[in-house]
């Protein structure tokens, strides 16, 4: 103000001048990943994580730095430096994440998360068979917690007796809340080594987990948006084929 910084307790009156000074953020060296799109406007997108790539943090190969090699620049006046991913998804699991374009559309969503208004539905294959439409709901770090399933397909299998193919909607965000939860009823994730034990992991195939739904508020216009994958990732199919046609090839040929 005239010149001098002025602190959150001056008082500003008529004629004086004020200058915004920007905050100088460190533009990330760009991590040149083509990631697909699934959404994009002015004020958000929504990109398919592949698994095994880390939303963001200190690493150079992170969702993060990839953004700005795949999404175009906003031209709101609001517009972030670069695009910032909203929430996060487990290395390990691949699927939807929400990206802010501008500050409105950051704070926007991160509050519909924080009111739990923001829908996600994913895709999983466990170990065993899952028996009936359950809802979980025992406590995570002694907070509440909340997850339903339906079963999609279950086949038999070799190693694992059978594999469950399920939806997953977790009603609450706990961090590892699909995987504990399922874990506790004794069906881990298929791949997991953080809840399953060795006899869950299949080498080589990582966690079979994807965000393949959700569904929230337009951050500008507030009109329901539903992304969905077309298609889940390819692995999970090719899984439950190849359980399938060794359990009828090893029982055929007895």
């Amino acid at each position: 103000m005239n010149g001098e910084i002025a602190k959150t307790g001056t008082w500003i009156n008529d004629g004086q001048v004020l200058e915004l000074l920007e905050n100088t953020q460190t533009i990330p060296k760009i991590f040149k990943c083509k990631l697909p799109v699934i959404f994009e406007d002015d004020y958000m997108a929504v990109i398919n994580k592949p698994a095994g790539l880390t939303v963001s943090g200190n690493q150079y190969k992170t969702v993060a730095n990839a953004l700005p090699f795949n999404l175009g620049e906003s031209s709101q006046q609001d517009a972030l430096q670069f695009p910032m991913p909203v929430h996060r998804i487990d290395n390990q699991t691949s699927g939807l994440l929400l990206i802010a374009k501008t500050k409105t559309a950051q704070i926007e969503l991160g509050n519909q998360f924080t009111n739990k208004t923001i829908q996600k539905k994913y895709c999983t294959i466990t170990v065993g068979k899952v028996r009936g439409i359950q809802v979980i709901n025992t406590p995570i770090e002694d907070k509440t917690a909340e997850t339903s399933f339906e079963i999609i397909k279950i086949v038999k299998s070799l190693k694992y007796d059978n594999l469950s193919c399920l939806k997953v909607s977790p009603k609450t965000g706990r961090t590892h809340q699909i995987r504990i939860h399922l874990a506790s009823i004794g069906h881990p994730i298929l791949g997991d080594k953080l809840y399953g034990n060795k006899e869950t992991l299949h080498k080589g195939k990582g966690l079979f987990l994807c965000a393949s739904e959700i569904t929230f508020l337009h951050p500008k216009t507030f009109k329901v948006v539903q992304c969905k994958l077309e298609k889940i990732p390819q692995k999970f199919n090719s899984m439950l084929i190849r359980e399938k046609r060794r359990w009828n090839t090893y029982n055929l040929s007895k």
